[in-house]
């Protein structure tokens, strides 16, 4: 009977250790919010652009928030030539619009023609 009892509080301990522990696991682990999406950005909040890469644009918005559009596949000669052109018939730069890779060396070529993906808001960078 005793050994009965002494396998019984040893579950016991281990399923109260356990349950003790998954708050401190959950807590170590925050859920992130998911990140904010826009299809399009207006032209006239656009103060600057970041070429990433030659997949990643980054649109920095007068407000002082960035907006990533990461391309769906490689644009050939945007990470080198870190220029592009855009024209859109509306007041909005918009996920599918067609950005030109500008080739300044070259006599200012025009170079591969590649669609914009949804923009992604990146968080505040740190304060420092």
């Amino acid at each position: 009977m005793a050994v009965a009892d002494h396998h019984g509080m040893a579950m016991k301990h281990a399923l109260l250790f356990a349950a003790l522990m998954l708050p401190a696991v959950a807590a170590a682990q925050p859920a992130s919010p998911a990140p904010e999406i826009r299809q399009c950005l207006s032209i006239a909040a656009i103060r600057g652009s970041n070429v990433v890469d030659s997949r990643t644009i980054d649109f920095t918005l007068r407000d002082g928030s960035v907006w990533r559009s990461k391309l769906q596949y490689n644009c050939p000669q945007l990470a080198t030539e870190r220029a592009f052109s855009y024209e859109t018939s509306i007041p909005q730069l918009c996920a599918q619009d067609i950005i030109t890779v500008i080739q300044p060396t070259a006599g200012r070529l025009m170079g591969a023609r590649c669609p914009l993906a949804p923009f992604e808001k990146l968080p505040p960078k740190p304060k420092r």
